[in-house]
């Protein structure tokens, strides 16, 4: 029995995305002037796409596979360019940009997170707030 329903779950693998994007954009920002680094990203889609490859149904009408690998996410480094003389390709104003919109993202769900356990204290009490 989930105590919490798949809807936590969810949640921590979207913090679990956010966190390791994080980690991927503060280190790309770190190496900005180190010669020959290549900018670092987090993917998703290509990972699902091949895990649900892998996959296949048994009967026309059971519902599609999902992506059941452990993390969802890869992360993938960028050879197809250069923006300094030292072979350095990480443009510090998309890194800035994407570390932006992951925090928004990663806030968004640690609200809808505390929403959910505010929910359940809710009902703990007896539905008095």
């Amino acid at each position: 029995m989930n105590l919490f329903g798949s809807t936590i779950s969810k949640l921590e693998s979207g913090l679990n995305y956010a966190t390791k994007n994080n980690n991927v954009i503060s280190n790309n920002i770190a190496n900005i002037d180190t010669p020959n680094f290549k900018s670092q990203k987090v993917q998703f889609k290509d990972v699902l796409a091949d895990e649900s490859q892998k996959a296949t149904r048994t009967h026309e009408k059971h519902l599609p596979f999902t992506n059941s690998g452990e993390s969802g996410y890869k992360v993938i480094s960028n050879h197809s360019t250069v923006y300094n003389n030292n072979g350095n390709n990480v443009d510090v104003d998309k890194e800035m940009t994407e570390l932006a919109k992951n925090q928004i993202y990663y806030q968004g769900l640690v609200d809808r997170m505390n929403g959910k356990f505010k929910s359940i204290q809710t009902v703990l009490r007896g539905g008095n707030a």
